[in-house]
């Protein structure tokens, strides 16, 4: 999953990108107004995590802007301001949820993983295709009854592709949701640990689609 962060705290944001990317998720990360908003509706995002107090334009106006350019990615606020009109002003701009400073890193990532829930078609919480049970919020996936242990990347992989289930998915766009903008390896990372997956799971767990992409079988 590909998240926005824009932030203008530089030590926050080194250190959720950090603890994101452990989690699994590819994350770009700007510093003001300008730049992020440019950034979500120029990219397809899956997350915007959005500073209010930001140079250049404020969190409620690149929200207000994205929704009126037809961006409906999903949005969650972060803020140390707490008030509720605060709040509710984030929300009727077009966030749809606030988290505000200092958070819980655990709540963070729960947060994000119930708007990825809302925007996606309704799933159960642990995803199911074929005999895969992949559960995000314990990163746990189950192959039958054996577990298969995965690294952080290889798990969002697998998620990405289970969560969109017998849909073919192209090398570009798993490309563009698992790896954060400043992967320098081109498509080639793609195979790479679609290989590494089949090597866990076998080789039918991930079927090529040629010329088209990759597909999980529902």
């Amino acid at each position: 999953m590909r998240l926005l962060l824009v932030d203008d705290e530089p030590g926050l944001s080194r250190a959720l990108a950090r603890g994101l990317a452990a989690e699994g998720f590819a994350v770009d990360v700007r510093a003001d107004g300008p730049s992020g908003l440019q950034q979500a509706v120029d990219e397809d995002y899956d997350v915007v995590l959005l500073d209010v107090m930001l140079p250049g334009m404020s969190g409620y106006d690149v929200v207000r802007s994205m929704r009126r350019q037809g961006v409906w990615t999903p949005v969650l606020m972060i803020s140390a301001k707490d008030g509720e009109h605060d709040q509710a002003d984030g929300l009727d701009v077009g966030a749809d949820d606030w988290l505000t400073k200092p958070f819980s890193f655990v709540v963070l990532v729960a947060r994000v993983r119930a708007l990825l829930r809302r925007s996606a078609p309704p799933r159960p919480v642990v995803l199911r295709a074929g005999d895969l049970a992949l559960d995000p919020a314990a990163h746990e996936v189950r192959q039958g009854e054996s577990v298969v242990e995965l690294t952080s990347r290889e798990f969002a992989l697998l998620e990405y592709l289970v969560r969109r289930a017998g849909r073919v998915v192209s090398k570009g766009e798993l490309r563009d949701h698992v790896w954060d903008s400043a992967a320098t390896d081109g498509l080639n990372v793609v195979e790479v640990y679609v290989a590494y997956l089949r090597k866990k799971l076998g080789p039918a767990a991930v079927e090529t689609v040629r010329g088209a992409g990759y597909r999980v079988p529902a």
